[in-house]
């Protein structure tokens, strides 16, 4: 198994992404510890993940509190000796469905702020742990936003180019420990809620039907349709593997070719 006897924490463990990552995970090998704001809910894709066999473990967590995070760090460390991946998928908020011009700075910052201070607080803080064993791997997940931009998308785009860079400067400098830090750049999943009410807004801007949107959209790609979230996952366990060991500091393309790099 690619990721066997790996500890992989994952941040928004109970969303559309974090819990297709987490199943994915589990599959190959990982003990996966789910973090997120609402137990319940990471227990029900504990659930999930233990029905087939898979180690995972669950806390309740805020990843935009430092002293939350620092403190479970070291409580999976102390128990397990190591953390070998750590992946960030929290969900950013803001709001689809506006020009620029016709939002407020509080709206447009939101998700900004919420993906660049819960992306470092995670992210520097497993890095410090990583520094120790000389090995480790950080991922982000963002999407086509981050590098093309698209119509109404508020401050999506610009949070997506902020963790994109911010993944490249912690690449540089945690390099020298042996660790990477790759970021995953989406299409977007049309099987992901998140998606689905996004493109939703789009749709009732343009005056077409939902299906209409994603099936332009989907027209765009090369591949004449849109990742679907097991793809993201299986993209997500590939950059976690050893096999990946020569990959940092890189957006790795899941967007079915709708962006060529």
């Amino acid at each position: 198994m690619l990721l066997q006897n790996k500890n992989a924490i994952i941040y928004g463990g109970a969303g559309a992404i974090g819990s297709a990552v987490a199943h994915a995970f589990a599959g190959a090998g990982a003990r996966v510890f789910l973090a997120g704001r609402t137990l319940s809910s990471l227990e029900k894709v504990a659930r999930e993940i233990r029905k087939t066999g898979g180690a995972v473990e669950t806390k309740a967590i805020d990843a935009q509190k430092k002293e939350e995070v620092e403190a479970y760090l070291y409580q999976v460390v102390n128990q397990h000796g190591a953390i070998d991946i750590s992946f960030n998928a929290v969900g950013i908020g803001g709001e689809h469905g506006h020009a620029l011009t016709d939002m407020e700075y509080e709206s447009f910052a939101e998700p900004v702020s919420n993906a660049i201070k819960s992306q470092f607080i995670t992210a520097t803080a497993a890095s410090r742990y990583m520094k120790l064993k000389r090995r480790g791997v950080i991922l982000a997940i963002t999407a086509n936003a981050g590098r093309k931009p698209y119509v109404d998308t508020g401050g999506f785009g610009v949070a997506c180019a902020a963790t994109e860079g911010f993944c490249r400067q912690l690449a540089l400098e945690a390099g020298q420990y042996g660790i990477r830090v790759v970021c995953l750049r989406s299409a977007g999943s049309p099987d992901a809620p998140g998606v689905e009410e996004a493109f939703n807004r789009h749709a009732a801007n343009a005056g077409v039907t939902r299906e209409a949107f994603e099936a332009e959209f989907a027209e765009r790609t090369m591949l004449k349709r849109l990742p679907r979230l097991p793809e993201v996952a299986n993209a997500a366990v590939l950059m976690a593997a050893d096999e990946a060991s020569a990959i940092t500091a890189e957006v790795i393309n899941i967007t079915c070719g709708e962006l060529a790099d």
